[in-house]
């Protein structure tokens, strides 16, 4: 029987945290008066975390803790948590402590205007300006320029998901930070709310300005996703008929100069970088377009050979098909 909520958190050296956060956690979900799991997921912990909540799991059945055999980071501990997640709604939030489990209740409520995903926003952040807040404002403005999803804070953990939107978000690499990004390619309807932010007081960041060249790496990553991953032609080909434009113009300038002006005294050496130029131009351009043709291979592999389709239904109303879509008591 499905749930009305799952509660995803990833966690990662947290052992001076756990207690608390379950403690403040559990007040909020039973005020609710929903059914709902808690899904610790630990990833790899080297401390005393795992102990922590296996004590808490051996008290509760309503929390679960899914244990990696090692540190596998964020992005693959949000997606085991959306894999085994059994809510119709499902919550991510960090174990930190800086995100507030009071605030559930007000994602819930702008989950049910109609929304599928509702996205924190820390507007009151309560980190170091320098090294945490300018390099994430200036990442926030990029992402947003790059992939046209519009948000203030990409980076907050505490989000609310539709489980159908969860469970059709594929996630590699480091990409939990490109959340947004991802469900906003399947077509869910996203809005901001702000949430309360407190200061570390226990543990250590596991973050830091030297995360930015992989994400700047992931948001190309996110960009071809979101623009070309079901048509790789239309960017390689593009790029290699321009190079082959440009080097096939460049040869045939130099050849009909040489055809029409055979008089006109230009050494070989003088013309030798223009050609060199214009054959590399022409040879670079049919690799591109080869690279998109074997692209578009590749790409009707990876969906035929799993029958992934291209798109994804939000709903079927009507007829005797059977609705396997995810349905939450918190509706619109």
């Amino acid at each position: 029987m499905s749930l009305d909520l799952s509660i995803v958190i990833p966690v990662y050296n947290e052992e001076f945290n756990l207690s608390e956060l379950y403690d403040r956690l559990k007040t909020v979900l039973v005020s609710l008066g929903l059914s709902y799991e808690i899904l610790f997921v630990d990833d790899g912990s080297r401390d005393n975390s795992l102990k922590v909540l296996e004590e808490i799991a051996h008290k509760d059945p309503t929390l679960k803790v899914i244990t990696f055999r090692r540190n596998f980071g964020q992005t693959a501990a949000m997606s085991a948590g959306f894999d085994l997640a059994q809510g119709d709604v499902v919550i991510t939030m960090d174990s930190d402590l800086q995100n507030d489990p009071a605030d559930i209740p007000k994602l819930l409520a702008k989950l049910a205007e109609g929304y599928d995903l509702v996205s924190g926003w820390r507007a009151k952040r309560q980190d170091g300006f320098l090294l945490r807040r300018l390099p994430s404002v200036l990442a926030n403005r990029l992402i947003g320029w790059i992939t046209g999803v519009k948000l203030h804070d990409f980076g907050c953990t505490l989000k609310a998901y539709r489980c159908d939107v969860a469970k059709n978000i594929r996630l590699y690499g480091e990409m939990h930070r490109f959340i947004p990004a991802l469900a906003h390619l399947i077509g869910a309807r996203i809005v901001e709310l702000e949430v309360q932010h407190h200061p570390r007081t226990r543990g250590q960041s596991k973050y830091g300005i030297s995360r930015t060249p992989r994400v700047l790496l992931d948001l190309i990553t996110i960009k071809f996703l979101m623009s070309y991953s079901t048509r790789p032609i239309q960017i390689f080909g593009f790029t290699g008929l321009i190079s082959g434009f440009l080097g096939f113009v460049i040869c045939a300038y130099l050849s009909l100069s040489k055809l029409l002006f055979p008089s006109e005294r230009t050494s070989l050496n003088e013309r030798m970088p223009m050609l060199l130029l214009g054959v590399f131009l022409i040879v670079i351009g049919i690799q591109f377009i080869t690279m998109g043709l074997l692209g578009e291979l590749i790409v009707r592999t990876y969906h035929e050979s799993q029958n992934k389709p291209i798109y994804v239904i939000r709903s079927i109303i009507g007829g005797t098909m059977e609705d396997t879509d995810c349905r939450s008591k918190i509706s619109a």
